[in-house]
């Protein structure tokens, strides 16, 4: 019998790092709980004993390298990542392992590319930022959708949300975020990421039944933008949100998600339809599931588990679809999300 592998989770207590923690035992694996509050963790490990409790911070290198200490991998859930990310990709190079990270702000995961692809590759290893639902699963899909080609003309991905409650973790990226583009809005044109000031705009995204044609807040922009544009030739890459879903985000006060069912997924839902076009050839892939949160686990999971068997098509730093064969790899999450292609 092989040994349970041992994974380092960044961010435990978090909405989404319980989630993560959950499947990770539920596949197998030994997570190592980290983070910076010391008595939250403890809380959580009192939920799932013989645990390893390993309190860390990013301005800490010595208790992020003690996190790091004989882990196989790390997965990274504590945002906002504009402040997280860099340090504990810096502790899992000196770890010698892959790191893995559910960052959905898109500045963060640009500087992951910028600032770490040559030195990743160099040591032999791999990161895949935004392995998540937003900027990883549209990434799939996205790449799935093309199957052996490489190019499009432009992609379109339409996010049909029946409501979204964000959590404190969303709300602070956010924050971070607009803080960073100085109030300007941003986009994926002409091959690159535009910054702007122009107004959003609404119009109707034609869902499959039973969600039907929906209002959507057009240059909704996600992490896709990212993503996609990191291994796939597409100048054009525009992203939309149900006009429900990004009402109950701008509102302060929309709860947290609330546990509705024995897995701890609130009783949201999610539609993802993905476009991509070149000349005249439409291609349109669809997925749907419950509970944005919670479906990042089995998404994080997945990926640590290819990577750690050697499934994997690159090294340094890459996105789900870059990393991972994108057909497949959605094969594997039926059980957590229905992928279909539409005509």
């Amino acid at each position: 019998m092989e040994p349970k592998r041992t994974v380092a989770v960044f961010g435990a207590y978090g909405h989404t790092g319980r989630f993560v923690v959950a499947e990770l035992v539920e596949r197998g694996f030994v997570p190592v709980l980290s983070g910076r509050d010391a008595d939250k963790l403890k809380e959580l490990a009192a939920a799932h004993p013989g645990l390893d409790v390993r309190p860390a911070s990013v301005d800490d290198q010595a208790s992020l390298d003690h996190a790091l200490a004989d882990a196989d991998a790390v997965v990274n859930c504590a945002g906002p990542f504009a402040t997280t990310a860099a340090p504990v990709i810096e502790a899992a190079l000196r770890a010698g392992i892959p790191y893995v990270d559910v960052a959905a702000e898109i500045e963060a995961n640009a500087d992951t590319f910028a600032h770490f692809t040559d030195r990743v590759r160099a040591a032999g290893t791999l990161v895949v930022p935004a392995m998540a639902f937003y900027g990883g699963l549209g990434d799939l899909l996205a790449t799935a959708a093309l199957g052996d080609d490489t190019e499009a003309d432009e992609a379109h991905v339409a996010y049909g949300l029946s409501s979204w409650h964000p959590t404190a973790g969303t709300r602070a990226a956010g924050e971070v975020s607009r803080e960073r583009r100085g109030g300007r809005r941003v986009r994926y044109a002409n091959g690159r990421l535009e910054y702007h000031g122009d107004d959003l705009t609404t119009l109707t995204w034609p869902f499959p039944d039973p969600l039907g044609p929906r209002p959507v807040i057009g240059e909704f922009t996600m992490a896709d933008v990212v993503t996609l544009p990191s291994h796939l030739a597409i100048p054009d890459i525009r992203t939309y949100m149900s006009v429900e879903a990004a009402g109950d985000l701008s509102a302060p006060d929309t709860p947290a998600p609330v546990a509705a069912d024995e897995h701890g997924r609130s009783v949201q839902t999610f539609l993802v339809d993905v476009v991509v076009r070149r000349g005249d050839v439409e291609r349109r892939v669809v997925a749907r599931g419950q509970d944005i949160y919670a479906v990042t686990a089995p998404l994080v999971v997945e990926a640590v588990e290819r990577i750690l068997t050697g499934r994997t098509r690159t090294l340094g730093v890459a996105s789900a679809g870059a990393a991972f064969h994108a057909a497949d790899f959605l094969d594997a999450l039926r059980p957590h999300i229905t992928v279909e292609t539409r005509p």
